[in-house]
């Protein structure tokens, strides 16, 4: 079973290879055989998009805080969190929410001002000569399909889903929690610095549209709004519906992944690991859509543990007896307990396999 699952690992690490090229497959036929000069600025937005370019600046400077603040007052006005946001989760998801922005920027500033300019001296805009269409897809590729690696991994190896334990602990789905993580596990997220240094080498304005585009759909997937229901309950709707589940993350398929149980035909927190872009759980076969929502969320394990181990740990420890967050804590359980449905952790897949 190791063998097997070791060679579907390298297929889909191969699989990733060729799609990461793809984007820079396309942009060489188009100069080759449009015959563009590569010498040019092609960076420059289409006249059609033009007029948006300022609106898509101010969102991702200051709007889809606003719009994350506004969807969770009306979710709270709703109800939708049945009064599950109270005590360590109340104080988790708000700090959650603050610390990246207060703490993020200046650590992508000294990346982006200090150690790329360093790093890759006399390179900076050199990619200007990429077409817009070609620098959003290759920034839209790169850093979706780098987070889905980088979450899929924090499934299956065991030290790392505690730096994401954090993530699925919640009871519940909708704003407060969508930043909720561990920061280490934020501030080590790999696509942040891969997209800043797309941007450095001059890919800066794809990159706007792309991270405004993802934050939207990544948020609406968060959200306790389905508000992909209406695709589904209308026949008429179903194709669009076949389409975008398969496409992009929506409530239903990434709500599935935070369930606090699989086995019900609903709960797929072993996959369903993309965030903008779904097909990447199509292609590698890590993907259920069932169009069902869970019953419940979160983990059948969570010991409510203190905001600063969930915000912090291993720097901070638990001291919650028989958390997978305390003091002494080597390893998270290998296999779940012998039940028909319901289970402790998410059991990472490479220890289900080794074991």
């Amino acid at each position: 079973m190791a063998a097997v699952q070791n060679s579907k690992l390298t297929r889909d690490l191969t699989i990733s290879f060729f799609i990461y090229a793809l984007p820079v497959v396309a942009i060489y036929l188009y100069f080759q055989l449009g015959g563009s000069a590569v010498s040019e600025s092609h960076i420059a937005l289409p006249s059609f998009l033009e007029f948006v370019q300022p609106v898509f600046a101010n969102i991702r400077t200051w709007g889809l805080t606003v719009f994350m603040i506004v969807l969770g007052i009306i979710e709270f006005a709703a109800g939708l969190y049945d009064d599950q946001w109270t005590g360590e989760e109340r104080k988790i998801d708000i700090v959650s929410f603050l610390a990246p922005k207060l703490i993020l920027p200046p650590v992508i500033a000294f990346f982006s001002l200090t150690a790329l300019p360093y790093l890759l001296p006399n390179l900076a805009n050199s990619l200007s000569w990429v077409p817009f269409w070609g620098g959003f897809f290759l920034i839209a590729i790169a850093d979706d399909l780098t987070q889905y690696w980088y979450h899929r991994l924090h499934h299956q190896v065991p030290f790392l889903w505690r730096f994401h334990r954090t993530h699925h602990s919640a009871p519940y789905m909708g704003m407060a929690m969508a930043s909720r993580q561990n920061f280490i596990y934020t501030i080590f997220f790999s696509q942040i610095y891969l997209t800043a240094t797309l941007t450095y080498l001059g890919l800066g304005l794809p990159a706007l549209f792309v991270l405004v585009i993802k934050s939207f759909i990544t948020l609406g997937a968060h959200s306790s709004i389905a508000w992909d229901k209406p695709f589904y309950k209308y026949k008429v709707l179903h194709p669009i519906a076949w389409v975008l589940e398969r496409l992009i993350s929506t409530p239903a398929t990434h709500h599935a992944h935070h369930a606090d149980t699989s086995g019900d035909g609903v709960g797929h927190f072993k996959g369903n690991f993309g965030n903008m872009f779904f097909i990447w759980d199509i292609i590698f076969g890590t993907g259920l859509i069932t169009r069902k929502f869970p019953e419940s969320y979160g983990m059948k394990s969570y010991k409510q543990e203190e905001w600063y181990a969930q915000f912090l740990w291993p720097i901070f420890k638990s001291k919650k007896e028989g958390s997978a967050l305390a003091e002494g804590v080597l390893s998270v359980p290998l296999k779940p307990k012998p039940v028909a449905v319901t289970e402790e952790e998410p059991i990472p897949v490479l220890e289900q396999v080794q074991s």
